[in-house]
């Protein structure tokens, strides 16, 4: 008897026909609204696979639940949406999907750096509300980017190729990292920095960690207190790494310049979250990862992820793996 896969998302007809090769297949069908909570709470029941989105929150209710599920591959880098501790106990293997969106969300990070330094949105916005009435000297001027100095607060692989796009742009490049990277220093010519120290001397500060309940709110009242006046906070990792009361009073206050955010601490944001009010701030859907060819290798890499273990095999990039 086949093993049963569920879906918590549609996914595209020929990652269900990679699927089905192996398994019984079960989806919840709509593309854009998130499968209802007592959904997933009856699919998980008798299913031995399950593959998620961050949008679905796999915590001990939903675990508690499964009754031989042996495998969770979670279309994400980040798997905070999961709770490993008790999948761990249960002896449930977890897997995500990195390395192949890293170079789609560094474009995507730098993409957001510049549309906030030379306010892009709202350039876009004040021409088409017909406010451009004529050209003047120091209409809609922005921040330089060329020459700037840029600080990377999490330097994994995405931090290591926004380097390489800073670097063609003769950005001075600071990092801080929990450990340390000596040998990558050399290689990509960059410096380390105590945090603070970070902050105070960077003009762009580009948050690229793992989100955790350590770091929850790593930037705060605090710490944005320290940036330059002319500073901009650049959010492609996670919104709860960002106090966003303190940011919204920072950037209203005119204390730092300008924000990007791709992620928020509730997502979808609500439209009349204080942020959004601001002409300063450009924010994005969560798109980091949101080019086609990105997120097909995301989603064919959970899919191989799950063929893998539940035909008996290792997995392919465990988060925590028990074989």
């Amino acid at each position: 008897m086949k093993r049963t896969v569920y879906i918590t998302r549609k996914l595209t007809d020929d990652m269900i026909d990679k699927l089905s090769n192996h398994f019984q297949v079960r989806m919840w069908h709509e593309e854009h609204v998130p499968v209802p909570r007592d959904v997933l709470l009856k699919e998980i029941e008798d299913v031995d696979g399950l593959i998620c989105l961050l949008t679905e929150k796999i915590d001990e209710e939903v675990l508690s639940k499964a009754k031989q599920l042996k495998v969770i591959s979670n279309i994400a880098v980040g798997y905070n949406n999961i709770d490993i501790d008790f999948a761990a106990k249960k002896g449930i293997v977890v897997t995500n999907t990195p390395g192949v969106l890293t170079e789609t969300t560094a474009d995507l990070t730098f993409a957001l750096l510049m549309a906030a330094a030379r306010r892009v949105v709202e350039s876009s916005d004040f021409l088409r509300s017909g406010e451009w009435g004529a050209w003047s000297l120091m209409q809609m001027t922005g921040q330089d980017i060329y020459g700037a100095t840029l600080g990377i607060i999490g330097l994994g692989r995405i931090g290591e190729a926004l380097v390489k796009r800073a670097k063609g742009f003769d950005m001075n490049v600071l990092y801080y990292n929990r450990t340390r990277k000596p040998e990558t220093e050399e290689k990509l010519g960059i410096h380390y920095r105590e945090m603070k120290d970070l902050l105070q001397q960077s003009d762009f500060v580009c948050l690229l960690l793992p989100y955790s309940a350590e770091v929850h709110h790593l930037i705060g009242k605090e710490e944005l207190s320290l940036m330059k006046r002319n500073a901009i906070l650049i959010n492609t990792a996670r919104g709860g790494l960002v106090d966003e009361d303190a940011l919204f009073q920072s950037l209203k206050n005119g204390e730092i310049w300008a924000a990007g955010l791709d992620v928020f601490e509730q997502e979808p944001v609500p439209i009349d979250h204080p942020l959004l009010s601001l002409p300063n701030v450009v924010t994005l859907p969560h798109i980091g990862s949101a080019s086609v060819k990105t997120r097909m290798r995301m989603a064919h890499l959970a899919a191989d992820n799950m063929v893998s273990v539940l035909t008996g095999n290792e997995a392919i990039t465990p988060v925590i793996s028990h074989k």
